[in-house]
């Protein structure tokens, strides 16, 4: 069962296959089968043209895996990787030279 345990799209800057992307969504996912969880971030980039464009594009998508193992989902494991969310998805992006816009977030999170 996949869920997405924080999701919200944020202003960004990035170019990638030669467009300029103006949105990015970052997400929290939890990934529970048989026994095992895999817990990962993501941040995919897309164009966000006008305000109503949230068309995500997933030829600029980024995954760090932060866990995986036996076991079940975990608030304190989430909290923690909820914490620091930022850091990861700020390492993810430096290495393809792309910024997420963290005080200029487009919606409100959501929890799942």
């Amino acid at each position: 069962m996949v869920i997405n345990v924080y999701e919200r799209y944020y202003k960004a800057n990035a170019v990638f296959s030669g467009v300029q992307r103006n949105g990015a969504l970052v997400v929290l996912t939890s990934d529970s089968e048989a026994g095992f969880i895999r817990y990962t971030a993501a941040v995919s980039f897309f164009p966000h043209v006008n305000e109503e464009d949230f068309a995500v594009s997933y030829d600029a998508y980024f995954e760090e895996e932060l866990y995986s193992g036996k076991g079940r989902r975990s608030k304190k494991k989430e909290e923690a990787f909820l914490e620091h969310l930022q850091e990861t998805i700020d390492a993810v992006c430096s290495k393809n030279g792309a910024c997420v816009l963290w005080d200029e977030p487009l919606s409100a999170e959501r929890r799942g």
